[in-house]
Parts: structure tokens; sequence; C-alpha cells
């Protein structure tokens, strides 16, 4: 009874997931393409529901819940190494919980506990390069030997990549400018950003609109920290920020964020810099409830940038006094 009470109270996403699961024991011990089966199964539910964390609004449940979804598919992948959803989504799940509960969380401990945000850091790495190697995974099963192409011609490389995979393409290439953002003193990490570089820019030519303008909010930060950035790096920036509000109807707090922490703080812009962040905390997190996790936290860290305005913008010197006649 009590088993029949949990299964009523769960989602029916869960509850799919739930009767996969427990097939899945039942068939551990037959045939094994009865068993590939229902791992495959499972594997669709799990990769098509994106874990039933984005309309959460408790960062703390979810921070605490993920790891067992994320290693719940990986087990599943171990079983039927080829699954497309599953590669898909540990790529993009991997690097989700790195930037919210992991990396974030290490640079908030920064003024307090250098050590721990060291090391939190060093874990963030670690896991967006598991992040990278997922999203490689998936776009070599369409592009055998796709990484290795990639390394050797890039731009020839991503020619290959077709519309469909756009978000193992933007997945993959946000997951490894994490990694690389995090390896400032690591020359061969450094190296590998052009690639990033190129899975970004042929998924911004394929469908730039994918996401609600998730390509335009990542290159706000990129166009910035590219290889090569020109002068005019920064105006790039600034016209993905006004296609990211665009798409996303101004009701996603991310772009707000991105522009103030990497072109504002950049000019030492503090007014732009503080309305900015201001419009952020402004955006309703139940407006649109499937982005009610990634509004909170990036208001989140919207606040906690409004706290170190002091060390991120010096103030403006005064006004030279006039030199004296002879």
């Amino acid at each position: 009874m009590k088993r029949l009470a949990y299964f009523r109270s769960l989602t029916p996403a869960w509850r799919s997931m739930a009767v996969v699961v427990w097939l899945c024991i039942g068939l551990a011990g037959t045939g094994c393409s009865a068993r590939r089966m229902a791992v495959n199964q499972l594997g669709n539910a799990l990769a098509g529901s994106g874990g039933g964390f984005g309309s959460d609004e408790d960062p703390d449940l979810v921070r605490d819940a993920a790891p067992f979804s994320l290693k719940l598919m990986e087990s599943l992948l171990a079983e039927s190494p080829t699954h497309r959803g599953l590669l898909q989504a540990l790529a993009s799940g991997f690097t989700q919980y790195s930037f919210a509960f992991v990396d974030q969380t290490a640079d908030e401990a920064e003024d307090k506990d250098l050590t721990a945000a060291n090391a939190g850091h060093a874990r963030a790495q670690r896991l967006y390069r598991r992040a990278r190697n997922y999203g490689l995974r998936g776009l070599e099963l369409n592009h055998p030997g796709f990484e290795k192409a990639l390394r050797a011609n890039p731009a020839a490389a991503v020619r290959m990549v077709k519309k469909a995979e756009v978000p193992l393409l933007y997945w993959t290439a946000a997951a490894w400018a994490g990694s690389v953002s995090l390896a400032k003193d690591n020359p061969d990490a450094i190296a590998d950003l052009p690639l990033a570089a190129a899975l970004i820019d042929r998924a911004l030519a394929l469908d730039e609109t994918f996401d609600h303008g998730a390509l335009h909010s990542f290159l706000i930060a990129f166009e910035v920290a590219r290889p090569g950035a020109g002068p005019d790096a920064v105006a790039k920036a600034r016209q993905h920020f006004a296609r990211a509000v665009e798409l996303s109807g101004g009701q996603q707090a991310g772009p707000f964020v991105a522009l103030a922490e990497n072109v504002c703080v950049k000019e030492q812009n503090a007014v732009e810099f503080k309305a900015l962040l201001a419009k952020a905390l402004a955006v309703k997190v139940d407006a649109r409830p499937e982005w009610r996790l990634v509004n909170t936290i990036m208001q989140r860290r919207a606040k906690w940038l409004l706290g170190r305005v002091d060390d991120l913008i010096l103030p403006a010197l005064p006004p030279a006094e006039p030199k004296p006649k002879p």
C-alpha cells in the first residue's frame, strides 16, 4: 500500500520512469535484448524529462537531487553506450549542475575561504570536462572521428553537423568554455578555446533562435573572451544581448547578468552594471514556470554581483584640478 501511495504521488513523467525502473529490475536476470529495451525506454524517459527540475522553486532541493538523476543516467548509458538522448542529457545536466551548484558556490566562497573556493573551482572544471566529453560522444554518433577532425580543422569539421544536433553543439561548447575559463594557468586547455568557438558559431549559423536565445546569451560573455577578440567584441556582445532579450521576451534574468558581469565590468560602467542587475532582479520568476529555477539561480548571482560592485568597478577619479596660471 505504501508503494502504491508513493506511485500515485509522482508526476506522470516520473510515474513512467518508475514503471520502467521496476521493469528493469524485473528483467535483470532475463535476456539481454529485453533488458536493453527496458534500459532504452528509461533512458528516453529521463532524457526527455530533463529531470523535471526547470520549474522547481527550491534550488537547494534540486542541488541535492540532481546527482542521483545524473548518476542514474550514467548507469543507463553504461548499458546503452550509444543512446543519443542520454548523452545529450548528461552533457546538459553536468554543465548546468557545475555552473549553478559548484562553480557559482566557489565564486561566492572566494572572499571567505580561498582554499574551499579553489577546491570548488577544481571540481567544477572536472564536471565541465565530463559534460564536454559526453557532448563529444554524442556528436561522434553521426560523425565518427569528429573530435579528431575538429582538432585538425575546426571549420571543416563543424560543417558536417546538422540543425538537429544544435543542442549537442551548444552544451558541448558551453561545457568546454566553462572548463577553459577555470584553467587560466594551463596553456593546453586554453588552446582548446577555438574548438569551443567553432562549435558555438556553427550552432548559431544553424539555428540562432535555439532555446529562446540561449546561444546569444552564451555569446554575450564569449565574444569578449574568444580567441582573437577584436575591438568590436563589446559591440558584438551587446548585439547578442539585445537578441537574447528579444527571443526570451525579457523574461530571463541571464542576459542582464551576463552583460553586467562581462561587459560593464570590462568598461568599468557602474551605472549600467547596477541598472542591468536591477532588471535581472525584476524578472518575475513565476511568469514562465519552465524558467523558474534558472531565473532563481541567476537572480542569486545578480545579488552577489551587486554586493561586490566596489571590488569589480573602481570609483571614478575626481576631476583634475586646473593648473594655476603662472
